[in-house]
């Protein structure tokens, strides 16, 4: 049985007409879809984080692409709204960009804009697949690792970055355990990785964000992996907001700390990480816990969703390709 059959549920899905979405605003609770028929219907699903991880939302543009030129629309307004619904994740402007360019040739109709669609999910599942397997020469047996956010299949077209190296090693046979950073302020290791983990028999404990030092302190991790949003020309790493404190602490307590990312992830137009426009979100992700607020009303909010983390902390870099070390 493959890992994608052992997690057994996929994160996107086409029908020639719509594209299928896990709604990630609902778990753990509900295992739910939404159908994206309209540009507006892609738009608003990654504005919202009904789907996020850079290349989950990169193939959801291309598939938005495709979509608008089954429909005749005017795609190059389609591929600037679709730019613009996130700033960070260099995946989607991409992918928008691989679907236009093929626009600009005799060929680029719909069906071959559809197929090419097609062709970024596909990869990005390789992708995920191989760098499982470079990852996992890395991982020794009983290693205890510390994740943040979500790197899973809920992430991309496939198994996943971070948690494709942790797949690939548990699936191959290593006993190995996984800390998950709960991930404030919307908690996508506490809804998103412990659920994805759950599924998939992964050995798992869920802990606050701000237990992180205590436990690698206390040799209780061997090494932290996370996936990335962008990674600028240095080696420079932009991920969810927490990352860089995890690789300072990997750095004082001298345990690696390891990224897992595609090569659509790597921006060499963008000279390094004070390059990276970071998205500032909503207050009410700070202020409310689906709903229930938690903080006085008018409080001052400050919300980055990404912070950059100095490629001199980044032990290495796990690709589809090789395994890069910055330093």
């Amino acid at each position: 049985m493959s890992i994608e059959e052992k997690l057994n549920f996929k994160t996107l899905e086409w029908h020639s007409n719509h594209l299928k979405l896990i709604d990630q605003t609902l778990l753990p609770d509900k295992l739910e879809y939404i159908e994206c028929r309209e540009t507006n219907d892609f738009v608003q699903a990654i504005k919202k984080l009904v789907v996020r991880g850079a290349p989950a939302i990169g193939c959801t543009a291309a598939y938005g692409i495709a979509l608008a030129a089954k429909k005749g629309e005017n795609l190059e307004q389609t591929a600037n709204v679709l730019k613009n619904a996130r700033p960070t994740a260099v995946n989607l402007a991409w992918a928008v960009e691989r679907m236009m360019k093929l626009t600009s040739t005799e060929a680029g109709g719909p069906e071959a804009l559809e197929q090419e669609a097609i062709a970024i999910h596909n990869e990005d599942a390789e992708m995920c697949r191989r760098m499982g397997k470079n990852g996992d020469k890395l991982i020794k047996d009983d290693c205890r690792i510390l994740t943040h956010c979500n790197a899973g299949a809920l992430a991309t077209g496939g198994i996943g970055t971070a948690l494709a190296v942790i797949y690939t090693a548990k699936f191959g046979g290593k006993n190995i355990s996984v800390w998950v950073d709960e991930t404030r302020p919307i908690l996508q290791g506490a809804r998103l990785t412990a659920w994805e983990l759950g599924r998939a028999g992964v050995p798992h404990t869920l802990i606050c964000d701000n237990m992180a030092a205590s436990l690698i302190g206390n040799n209780c991790v061997d090494c932290v992996i996370t996936g990335a949003d962008r990674i600028a020309a240095n080696y420079d790493v932009a991920n969810k907001i927490g990352t860089y404190n995890l690789a300072v602490l990997c750095q004082y307590h001298k345990i690696p700390f390891y990224v897992a990312a595609p090569s659509s992830t790597f921006d060499f137009e963008c000279p390094n990480g004070q390059s990276i426009i970071i998205e500032n979100r909503a207050d009410k992700e700070i202020t409310a816990v689906k709903g229930q607020v938690i903080a006085p009303k008018g409080v001052n909010v400050f919300n980055p969703a990404f912070d950059v983390t100095p490629h001199e902390l980044v032990t290495a870099i796990i690709t589809e390709k090789e395994t890069i070390r910055p330093v």
